[in-house]
């Protein structure tokens, strides 16, 4: 997977896809992040990429030129599956949308900024928008690098373990079920029984029951998605 990120800021994409799980796809061969800076698409001597909103109005507007011609050029290179708009305003981000994206080849990430972007950049260029959750960043770096690090875990060979990533929370729909490790007993503290007996059946068996547990505690809002062994809903 190739996935080419559009930013104002490209310095605030530097790090996390320089550690761990992100670098080690990257050293493995199966995924690259580039960061593209937007500045050098510019309009002008001074390589302007924002403008006064028409009608007036507090802020700035990313302009339209500079993203056209970036991800043209991009475009110019290779094919991409989807160009993925972070905004406030798009699809809500969870693990079915990552699901869906990690089967892609090439993804293209805009960064909004300021105001946002031109409205017709949204109607000619974007495929695919994308909301982290309703509350407002500076910008759509982080939101793209959470994006970017949902998606590329998926893929296989990623992790040492791929089942890791298919027992997830929300992946079945429930939150992860209570995780323990050694020592069995810290001052009292003691790990439950099942997890010790070797019982792969009931050991399976509890971890489902404490993940409908816990999910209806913290997440009731899930109890009605396709959860549990038969894909329905749990009562």
């Amino acid at each position: 997977m190739r996935i080419d990120i559009i930013t104002v800021v490209p310095n605030l994409l530097r790090g996390p896809f320089d550690h761990s799980i992100l670098k080690r796809a990257e050293q493995k061969g199966l995924a690259k992040v580039e960061v593209h800076d937007l500045r050098p698409y510019g309009i002008g001597n001074q390589k302007s990429i924002d403008d006064y909103a028409f009608g007036g109005g507090a802020g700035m507007v990313m302009m339209i030129e500079p993203i056209a011609n970036c991800i043209e050029t991009l475009r110019s290179q290779r094919t991409y599956d989807e160009v993925i708009y972070m905004t406030p305003d798009g699809e809500t981000f969870c693990q079915p949308v990552a699901n869906a994206l990690s089967l892609k080849e090439n993804l293209i990430i805009l960064c909004g900024h300021y105001k946002g972007v031109d409205e017709r950049v949204r109607q000619h260029f974007i495929t695919k928008e994308i909301s982290i959750g309703d509350y407002v960043l500076s910008g759509g770096e982080l939101a793209a690098a959470v994006v970017a690090d949902a998606v590329i875990r998926l893929i296989p060979g990623v992790l040492n373990d791929e089942t890791s990533a298919l027992t997830d929370s929300f992946q079945d729909g429930l939150l992860a079920p209570p995780v323990y490790t050694r020592p069995a007993e810290y001052h009292g503290m003691k790990v439950p029984e099942v997890l010790l007996s070797g019982h792969a059946a009931k050991i399976e068996n509890w971890r489902f029951e404490e993940s409908v547990r816990r999910t209806r505690q913290r997440r009731p809002d899930l109890m009605g998605s396709s959860a549990g062994n038969e894909g329905g809903k749990i009562d």
